[in-house]
């Protein structure tokens, strides 16, 4: 692979003659015209609804399931749990085009990242780790 070579280009600079200053000078004597602009026709605004994805309205009802406190979206059970709805998305779409080998690339990255979610949990609160692992339906 060539490296392309970067020219910056020079600034050019315009000299300003005297008779350029001389228009400028009495472009500032003569009196300033108001132009009065004509209004143009306002556009009707359409009101769109916005459809929130089955997606995301599903995110949503875990997040509230496994949270610690309201808001709480970063905690252990929380990102087990996302990661887990989207390793079921994932097989479904992988069920459905098995040649599929970029999604499989990133299935195999989400399962890794939830085992070492999973790994710090236990090693946090075995008690925690337990209780998710039964509502969650998972193996260890």
């Amino acid at each position: 692979m060539k490296a392309k070579k970067v020219v910056a280009k020079k600034a050019t600079v315009k000299k300003v003659t005297a008779s350029a200053k001389a228009s400028a000078v009495k472009a500032k004597k003569e009196p300033v015209k108001k132009v009065e602009k004509a209004t143009k026709p306002t556009k009707e605004v359409k009101t769109v609804a916005i459809n929130v994805s089955d997606e995301a309205v599903e995110k949503q009802k875990i997040i509230e399931k496994f949270a610690q406190k309201n808001g709480d979206t970063g905690s252990p059970e929380v990102q087990i749990a996302l990661l887990s709805y989207k390793i079921g998305r994932l097989s479904e779409h992988l069920n459905q085009n098995k040649k599929d080998n970029h999604s499989r690339r990133g299935l195999l990255k989400v399962v890794a990242k939830r085992r070492r979610i999973l790994n710090y949990l236990q090693k946090l609160s075995e008690d925690r780790y337990k209780v998710l692992i039964g509502s969650l339906n998972l193996k260890k």
